[in-house]
């Protein structure tokens, strides 16, 4: 039996993913997937609840379960607790080195219909963009050894070892069979020792894979590259810091980070599948929050947890086919569209799940 632990967090986050779940309950049905779930609580919600932003029971139950389905957690009413135990840091985190979720993926998409919401010109975006950014989330500056702050010195070590390499290397090839077959690898190999080992290992993990196309990029180049012609990329393959900087230049370019998910998986492909935005409490319990993103989460549980690809795309081409319609909820809307609360474009997205 396939299960999934479902934390809803806080915010929007339980109002998104009943949309979320109503999608998998018509695909259980019409893919015959034969997934259930079982929800437990997170966040601010399980701080209220037991005292702690991530409980033992959810732990278990997450340790028990393919993959977690994760909504938002956070909030002003639990902002003066000390850092270490507010919702974001005690939940996510955990979760995320209890589970060696070592790649992030963000797939950032321009959808035609919301063109006009891109910053950039629509004659730098009219021939599509979709890029999967792909960040090793677990080792490069953030985590490397020794790290130091004296009074005239702060020191941070930038490290990854091959297999920290190899491993995110084999991720990036994979997800590209499944797109366009095309890995851009950032770096700063110019400059940097650790990436001149980066480049090396990359591109012999790339002979595992003739069929990927893989070109190296200077990272500063990349930044400038992603606003010129981001139609270019399709994965692109790069270390924490410049993984965590780029992702959010991608998705600013989309107009929307209402629209995208994320997946951040292990190498046995369990994951944890979550929006890019956050719990928004100013709009919590109105009905208008944009599921999509909770949506394509979804989506990307089903093609990396399951290597389910036909439903994933359906829930695709379905959300486009909604758009393309003419429904937008409010974060999207724009004059002559439909504009729909939270349950009622979810229901336009169902009837066009093919």
């Amino acid at each position: 039996m396939r299960s999934i632990a479902v934390l809803a967090g806080d915010g929007i986050g339980p109002e998104v993913m009943v949309c979320a779940l109503e999608v998998l309950k018509k695909l259980n049905t019409t893919h015959n997937l034969g997934i259930v779930w079982k929800e437990a609580l997170v966040g601010g919600a399980a701080i209220d609840a037991t005292g702690k932003a991530l409980p033992q029971e959810t732990i278990d139950l997450c340790k028990k379960s393919d993959a977690i389905l994760f909504g938002s957690v956070g909030g002003p009413k639990w902002e003066t607790l000390p850092p270490t135990e507010q919702p974001e840091r005690a939940a996510l985190l955990p979760l995320r080195k209890m589970f060696d979720l070592f790649a992030n993926l963000r797939p950032a998409k321009i959808y035609p219909e919301l063109m006009e919401a891109s910053p950039l010109k629509n004659s730098i975006i009219e021939n599509g963009v979709d890029v999967l950014v792909l960040r090793e989330l677990t080792g490069d500056v953030y985590f490397g050894q020794p790290k130091e702050i004296t009074e005239n010195k702060g020191l941070d070590t930038m490290v990854y070892t091959r297999h920290e390499v190899e491993r995110i290397a084999h991720t990036a090839f994979k997800a590209a069979q499944k797109r366009n077959k095309k890995v851009t690898s950032i770096d700063k190999a110019n400059v940097l020792s650790s990436m001149v080992f980066w480049r090396k290992i990359v591109t012999e993990v790339s002979k595992n894979y003739p069929e990927i196309q893989l070109n190296h990029m200077y990272v500063d180049n990349a930044a400038m590259q992603l606003v010129r012609n981001p139609a270019q990329f399709d994965v692109m393959l790069c270390g924490n810091m410049f993984g965590d900087i780029l992702s959010d230049e991608a998705s600013m370019i989309t107009g929307s980070i209402g629209m995208l998910p994320s997946a951040s998986l292990n190498a046995s492909n369990f994951g944890l599948y979550e929006p890019s935005g956050g719990s928004a409490p100013d709009i919590a319990g109105q009905n208008i929050a944009n599921p999509i993103a909770q949506i394509l989460s979804l989506a990307l549980m089903l093609r990396y947890s399951y290597n389910e690809e036909k439903p994933a795309v359906s829930i695709e081409n379905s959300i486009t086919k909604t758009l393309s319609q003419g429904y937008r909820t409010s974060d999207i809307y724009s004059k002559g569209c439909t504009k729909l609360n939270t349950t009622e474009i979810t229901e336009k997205i169902i009837a066009n799940l093919a």
